[in-house]
């Protein structure tokens, strides 16, 4: 049963990174990095899939090894967030939403550029 739950979370992780790769203004990448902590968890095939991944593997171990987030995602993220902040002062949701809409944003940038950023040198491929 713990591992359904598990493998579930990847699916769900994974579909919304495969999402995300296609619409604009969704991410990808955070959710490869919850569906590769979920894969840890219960799936180890799918893990290594992950962490091997031609395009998203290097941020993937990269994320695992060391914490750290290239400069180009923070300059990503932070314009994505900066055009759904913009965008979010024209809707009509309430004062309330738009405001914790617009400072949980500013926590996360805040968050995202106190992380390191990976080194040079590259991240080996997981064995």
């Amino acid at each position: 049963m713990k591992m359904l739950f598990w493998r579930s979370l990847v699916v769900i992780f994974v579909i919304l990174g495969f999402i995300g790769a296609l619409l604009p203004g969704m991410p990808t990448t955070v959710f490869l990095i919850l569906a590769a902590w979920a894969a840890s968890k219960g799936w180890p095939q799918m893990d290594a899939w992950l962490l091997n991944h031609p395009k998203y593997g290097a941020t993937l171990r990269s994320w695992r090894e060391n914490g750290t987030v290239p400069r180009k995602a923070k300059w990503f993220a932070s314009i994505m967030m900066l055009i759904s902040a913009i965008i979010m002062l024209f809707t009509n949701a309430p004062l309330l939403v738009k405001v914790f809409t617009d400072l949980t944003m500013l926590s996360v940038l805040t968050w995202l550029w106190l992380r390191p950023e990976p080194s040079a040198e590259p991240i080996k491929e997981a064995e």
